[in-house]
């Protein structure tokens, strides 16, 4: 739907224009713009001064790529307009390929990057005036960052322009405007707090509303990227207060989907925290504007964070949550099947692989789950492969021994045997190069080595003296206490298993 915002002295003119094409009123409204505040978004058109102008989209419907401050006001513009936005660009093109072919370029170059059609920036064109000027600054910039390929980004060209484009800007509003895309691409080259700094240099009471909550939101990308272990209180507090108030805002402005997408931040911030009734509240309401919506991928990716949630909170000690965990990533794989994401559907079932393991069930039961979630470990290892991931394959490996450790002991073979090969397989790609990955498998495996089948009548010299070995490369690769002193408890043991060999002989 487009709205067209215009003094009602207007309304009868737009009118007759919009009624020449058949039905096209019932697509877009005229709206007295003494009434009601036009819409910062891409689907609104303003008339001021008898002239076709747009508001700044503070609601990314369309790239951020700006159309020249005034045009004149007549048919074949204004419907071309309409079309363009109704995203019908050959019926746009009828009316401006012969009346105005440079307002149809300018339009067409944000279709072509919705599309991800490459635009050059030798494309662009420009009349001199000061706005004009701030506008080619502004999409060089917006072009070289939406159009780039990895082979031809130009990162110091890019926030030339982008810098240009702030300092020409006419108004603070529009100079936010800019700001936030150029923060938006720090954020995603990983320069989080050069990012902040670039908000932070604006001053916030100059701009509109709507502008405020869109910065307070970049300044959410920004720090959700610099959280890391330990987390700072200060950065999770901040964050906590900027997400409420950007999705306070959203709901009130009904932009539902994007709502959706803060509750899934303020699922991980909750969690991070320790809120867990918090985090699932949030989640939970994200999975529902999705269904709503019909968003189907998304609604997947939400019932994936759920899962690890639920099963992060079933390995602390909250066994009840396994079995909704189990639910929720049953649910994310009927959207990242196999042949869609294979990669999400491996790791999906590395988590179902242990769950199945680790869950609370009667004794009768435990062969089932155990092969369930052998078949589970199977589907993980079959993607992630030794040659392809290595790392992957290594966490699997270890998680895959761990669970034959707690499998029912079957009649024909031995659980720790197959234990010992997947730690060995663990153990192959858990180099020196990842310590504490390693240090964990080599406990692992020493733990399994007590417990695997021995031969009553003689000493597997062998498996002592690999099991030595191990307890003794424990203690070069990490410094932290309980591993050291796990690796000593094994060394102890051994030496005393050897004495009692040494006296039997």
């Amino acid at each position: 739907m487009v709205s067209i915002f215009a003094t009602t002295d207007l309304h009868d003119q737009i009118s007759q224009m919009i009624q020449q094409e058949d039905r096209l009123d019932e697509l877009v409204s005229v709206i007295d713009i003494l009434e009601q505040r036009p819409n910062t978004d891409a689907h609104s058109i303003l008339i001021k001064n008898g002239e076709i102008a747009f508001p700044l989209d503070w609601h990314n419907q369309q790239p951020p790529f700006l159309l020249p401050e005034e045009i004149a006001l007549n048919t074949h513009n204004l419907l071309g307009i309409v079309f363009s936005k109704l995203n019908n660009y050959e019926k746009a093109y009828e009316y401006l390929q012969k009346n105005n072919p440079g307002l149809f370029t300018e339009l067409d170059f944000i279709n072509r990057l919705q599309q991800g059609i490459p635009v050059r920036p030798d494309e662009l064109t420009s009349q001199y005036s000061p706005y004009e000027d701030y506008r080619l600054m502004h999409n060089n910039a917006i072009l070289r960052h939406y159009s780039a390929t990895p082979s031809n980004f130009d990162m110091e060209k890019t926030a030339y322009f982008y810098e240009e484009a702030m300092r020409t800007a006419p108004t603070a509003e529009h100079q936010a405007f800019t700001a936030r895309q150029y923060a938006l691409l720090l954020v995603d080259i990983h320069q989080a707090s050069q990012a902040e700094a670039v908000i932070n240099s604006l001053n916030a009471e100059e701009v509109s509303p709507e502008a405020r909550i869109e910065l307070k939101h970049t300044l959410c990308h920004a720090g959700l990227q610099q959280l890391t272990v330990p987390y700072n209180p200060e950065l999770l507090d901040q964050l906590k207060s900027n997400l409420w108030e950007v999705l306070q805002a959203y709901e009130e402005a009904g932009r539902s989907v994007e709502a959706g997408l803060l509750l899934l931040d303020a699922t991980q911030i909750a969690n991070i925290n320790g809120s867990f009734t918090e985090a699932l509240g949030y989640v939970t309401r994200a999975i529902r504007i999705f269904d709503e919506e019909q968003l189907t991928e998304l609604a997947g990716n939400a019932q994936l964070r759920k899962g690890t949630l639920l099963y992060t909170w079933a390995q602390q000690d909250n066994p009840q949550f396994f079995r909704p965990a189990v639910e929720a990533y049953q649910e994310s794989l009927k959207v990242f099947t196999k042949e869609a994401a294979p990669s999400v559907f491996a790791e999906v079932h590395h988590h179902l692989g242990v769950i199945y393991t680790d869950m609370p069930s009667e004794i009768k039961k435990r062969s089932i789950w155990a092969g369930v979630a052998n078949s589970s470990f199977q589907e993980a290892l079959e993607y992630f492969t030794k040659e392809e991931f290595p790392y992957e394959y290594g966490m699997i490996c270890n998680s895959y021994a761990n669970a034959f450790t707690k499998f029912p002991q079957a009649v024909l073979t031995d659980n720790y045997e197959k234990a010992l090969f997947y730690y060995q397989e663990a153990l192959d790609v858990r180099t020196p190069a990842f310590p504490y990955e390693r240090a964990i498998t080599l406990l692992n495996y020493l733990e399994a080595s007590w417990r695997v089948g021995n031969s009553d009548e003689e000493f597997n010299e062998v498996r002592f003296l690999d099991m030595i070995a191990k307890a003794e490369e424990v203690k070069t690769l990490v410094d932290e206490p309980d591993m050291v002193k796990g690796a000593e408890e094994h060394l102890k043991l051994l030496d005393e298993l050897k004495t009692v060999v040494e006296k039997e002989a």
